[in-house]
């Protein structure tokens, strides 16, 4: 497989994700799209803050991470596990600084510090 379409099929899709989730925000608490942990779906607020923030950091690092893995499609001549490896961390990455941020704003009963 060509390496550009295998990085476009990967990190391209989430990209993709990341862009459709930016303009089409979950207005309200859903069980089926957003970001939805046990605590963001307690109160109002704290959903709109999880997903206003994740929306943002989701958007920079699916960015970040198919920039990276196209530079390295360019430069490698075989790609196996490296675009899903970065794939993987670009969404870790937001999830945990959205946690992190979750818990500096919000203690555990969901109300605002």
């Amino acid at each position: 497989m060509n390496p550009i379409y295998y990085v476009l099929s990967i990190n391209g899709v989430l990209f993709l994700f990341s862009i459709i989730f930016h303009f089409f925000p979950p207005k309200k608490i859903n069980a089926i799209y957003g970001y939805r942990t046990n605590k963001t779906m307690k109160n109002d607020t704290i959903w709109q803050f999880a997903n206003a923030f994740f929306i943002k950091e989701f958007l920079k690092y699916s960015a970040i991470s198919l920039v990276a893995a196209l530079v390295l499609a360019y430069m490698a001549k075989e790609l196996t596990w490296q675009p899903m490896a970065i794939m993987l961390l670009s969404l870790a990455v937001s999830v945990i600084k959205t946690e992190q941020e979750i818990n500096k704003n919000f203690d555990e009963d969901g109300n605002k510090k």
